[in-house]
């Protein structure tokens, strides 16, 4: 009898079983979600809206006593200020809404907008509209906060808005539905994440500072950074090869794993948990606002649908009845599709930018962010007339921007310590909520909070009083009592009137080590270097 030219499979695993061998084996049939980001694009944005409505709220509690018109830096006076000097030109040098809308009331109005636009973010109500007007409204914050706005994570936060706005479907009600984003919008915002983390460790050396350089920087880093931590002291209780070899595979992270976040995927996810494991180890040593979590989502957005689905698969029954539970009670089947049936529809086709649009803006990010970019890998690169004229253009609107924190490394930990009297002879000293004062007070945890005080303060001991004016009209206010700018602080020793004197003497600070800890209870010591501000009163 002939055998047929084409055998069956069943008839070569049969021979193959006969002949004592095992049938091979069927290969597996890929993963759907291998490669996809509906979920990763769904959780990144639910993740930007959090971060939105931390960063409004937390100024919101602060406006009046930084930028209120009886505020330290009167944001009326700064308008009006900028509005004499540029004339016709001021909008494009401060680009904000407090123009046309004035910037006494209206920024509260811009607070409350953006809580509001946060929530429905991410609620998933209209995700491009909320995010255009969450940019505008930030944007527009940002220059009425003058320099309590100076931080590099509020530019990342711009930026990152501004990019996620090609991820966004374009659909009023996408509610939880994961939607499949856009191949470049993605590849965009993991552009940024990438010069993000490169550029950080890139400036560290191209800086000069020898502590970098040598691998000395972290022994001191956790009690000179602005706002440490709990665990920050403790950190630095380690021993210094610790420390050493803690600063090597910093760079290590810094400066070689963003490359794979463009490589296959294994190995892009790998990279995304080490930077996220990065982050997490920041966060717990100081007190870096909601810069991590910024960090974080944008770690996340790497990570594709196979590998939630793989990680749900993973989770205890415990937890997967919780899952179960909440999908069921809210009704999103959506976000956790069954692995047999793959990416849900809506996760394939959604409406969103055309594709050719994406692509289009996309690139000239990417172009304009790299050779904005190139100064800080190659410092003798000098940039065209063209571009540097492009650059002054766009620098006002604080959406694409060169990175690169810690350059230099503080030492010494110089503080500022206010101090008020009666009668020039007895001084009590003001305490603020989160910088370094009293020697018995543990180092605070307050972040996603940023008390932008503190912070700018920690920058004000750096340099000397004639480049921080500002700090003059903070002592006016505590002579003056002010009750707008009071709150601020966490302790007020003049209660029920202001004080006649007031100076700012400042501290070299350290933290205490463990037998000191246990002996005195004190976690820091200090001692004086100068008068900041020498005594002075109203006349």
């Amino acid at each position: 009898m002939d055998r047929p030219a084409n055998p069956s499979a069943a008839e070569i695993a049969a021979h193959h079983t006969a002949a004592g061998g095992a049938p091979p084996l069927p290969s597996p049939p890929p993963d759907p979600g291998r490669n996809r980001f509906a979920f990763a694009s769904w959780l990144f944005l639910r993740l930007l809206a959090s971060i939105h409505l931390i960063a409004f709220v937390s100024f919101w509690t602060q406006l009046d006593a930084l930028v209120g018109p009886r505020g330290l830096l009167p944001a009326t006076r700064y308008f009006a200020a900028v509005r004499e000097q540029l004339g016709g030109s001021a909008f494009a040098q401060l680009p904000s809404l407090c123009w046309w809308f004035g910037t006494e009331k209206f920024p509260h109005v811009l607070c409350a907008a953006g809580v509001a636009l946060a929530l429905l973010l991410f609620a998933g109500v209209a995700p491009v509209f909320c995010l255009g007007l969450l940019w505008v409204a930030y944007l527009s914050l940002s220059c009425a906060g003058q320099i309590f706005f100076n931080f590099q994570w509020d530019a990342l936060l711009l930026e990152t808005t501004v990019l996620a706005l090609l991820l966004a479907p374009w659909k009023m009600l996408p509610l939880w539905r994961p939607h499949e984003p856009p191949r470049f919008a993605r590849l965009i915002l993991w552009w940024l994440l990438f010069r993000l983390m490169f550029l950080a460790g890139v400036v560290k050396l191209a800086s000069g500072d020898p502590t970098w350089r040598n691998l000395s920087a972290l022994t001191f880093h956790y009690e000179t950074q602005p706002l440490p931590t709990l665990l920050g002291w403790f950190a630095h209780q380690l021993p210094t090869w610790w420390h050493r070899a803690s600063c090597a595979g910093m760079f290590v992270i810094e400066l070689v794993v963003p490359f794979f976040l463009f490589a296959p995927r294994a190995l892009r996810h790998n990279a995304s948990l080490i930077l996220a494991g990065l982050m997490v180890a920041i966060a717990l040593t100081g007190n870096y606002t909601f810069f991590n979590l910024l960090a974080i989502a944008l770690c996340l957005l790497c990570l594709d649908d196979a590998w939630w689905r793989a990680v749900r698969g993973c989770a205890s029954p415990k937890t997967c009845n919780v899952l179960r539970y909440i999908v069921s009670r809210f009704r999103f089947r959506a976000l956790f599709p069954d692995a047999k049936r793959g990416v849900p529809p809506d996760g394939q086709r959604a409406p969103r930018w055309p594709a050719v649009s994406v692509a289009s803006l996309a690139a000239l990010a990417f172009v304009y962010t790299l050779v904005q970019a190139l100064p800080s890998v190659m410092p003798r690169v000098a940039l065209p007339p063209v571009f540097r004229a492009m650059a002054d253009a766009v620098a006002p609107f604080r959406s694409l921007n060169n990175y690169g924190l810690f350059a230099v490394m503080t030492n010494p930990r110089p503080e500022l310590i206010f101090e008020g009297s009666d009668d020039g002879r007895a001084w009590h000293a003001y305490e603020f909520p989160d910088k370094p004062g009293d020697l018995l007070r543990r180092p605070t945890w307050v972040a996603p909070h940023q008390p932008r005080l503190d912070w700018q303060l920690w920058f004000a001991a750096l340099g000397p009083p004639q480049h921080n004016p500002w700090v003059l009209a903070l002592c006016e206010q505590l002579l003056r009592g002010n009750r707008t700018v009071l709150p601020l602080l966490a302790n007020n020793p003049f209660p029920d009137k202001p004080p006649r004197y007031v100076r700012v003497v400042r501290y070299e600070y350290h933290f205490t080590d463990a037998a000191a800890r246990r002996a005195t209870g004190r976690w820091w010591r200090r001692t004086p270097l100068d008068f900041y501000v020498a005594p002075v009163s109203l006349r």
